[in-house]
């Protein structure tokens, strides 16, 4: 599973907002810039394994949490954030999107029939 930067920076900016902290709060709880909080949250800087630990203790989150959205009990971490882009998207988007993971679907098959 891969780290998606992208949501791992508007994760922390909400998680930040909801524990009523601003960039400049939290930067000084984790000795790092407000500007450098401000370049995660917007993609322009990938935090260290240290700095990912030091957000969690701030923000009382697990690394899964805050690094894919999964919380204790999470299995479907992205449902949301799909939903809210399919939502935005017109019919024949959609059914190219539709068709695109039909596509995935039997590319997984394939390769589990390869496998086993």
């Amino acid at each position: 599973m891969q780290v998606d930067y992208l949501l791992l920076g508007k994760r922390l900016a909400e998680l930040r907002k909801k524990r009523g902290l601003t960039q400049e709060r939290l930067a000084q709880s984790i000795d790092v810039t407000s500007i450098y909080i401000s370049h995660i949250e917007t993609c322009r800087s990938i935090p260290s394994l240290e700095t990912v630990v030091k957000l969690c203790d701030a923000l009382e989150v697990t690394p899964n949490e805050l690094l894919l959205g999964i919380g204790v009990c999470s299995s479907n971490y992205l449902s949301d954030d799909i939903l809210q882009k399919l939502e935005q998207c017109t019919p024949a988007e959609r059914r190219l999107i539709s068709g695109f993971l039909d596509l995935l679907q039997a590319e997984r098959e394939n390769a589990s029939k390869k496998r086993g």
